[in-house]
């Protein structure tokens, strides 16, 4: 009886739903930033949620991963994994990674997703679809 208490209890959080950004808008679309602290971004930078409790896209240089998994309107992600080619926009790319690690707050307005902190920096990213 024992087993299969424990056996049902590890099925538990399986059922739970998400209740990240991706389950309030942002899932399974490609979002490409567009400014950071209201300065446009020149660079190409995307941000896509299509697994749960997981950041991904491409950077200027590089494609990157990360986890997420606060509810939403909270945005963290955790550590960033990324490749490790070189480019001329290292940069966007660092600024970019070091405006998304500092983030903590999520809203999607139908094509516009706002990253935002407490403080007042944010992020803007667009999609097509």
């Amino acid at each position: 009886m024992r087993l299969l208490a424990l056996a049902l209890l590890s099925f538990i959080p399986a059922c739970q739903p998400d209740e990240t950004l991706r389950a309030y808008g942002a899932a399974d679309r490609i979002w490409t930033l567009t400014e950071i602290d209201d300065k446009k971004f020149e660079a190409t930078a995307t941000l896509q949620l299509s697994e749960e409790g997981t950041v991904s896209g491409k950077a200027p240089c590089n494609s990157y991963s990360a986890g997420m998994s606060v509810p939403y309107p909270w945005f963290e992600v955790g550590p960033i994994r990324s490749t490790k080619r070189a480019c001329s926009e290292l940069e966007q790319e660092f600024a970019f990674f070091e405006a998304l690690k500092a983030m903590s707050l999520s809203e999607v307005l139908g094509d516009v997703l706002i990253l935002s902190t407490p403080e007042g920096r944010k992020m803007v990213f667009t999609t097509d679809g």
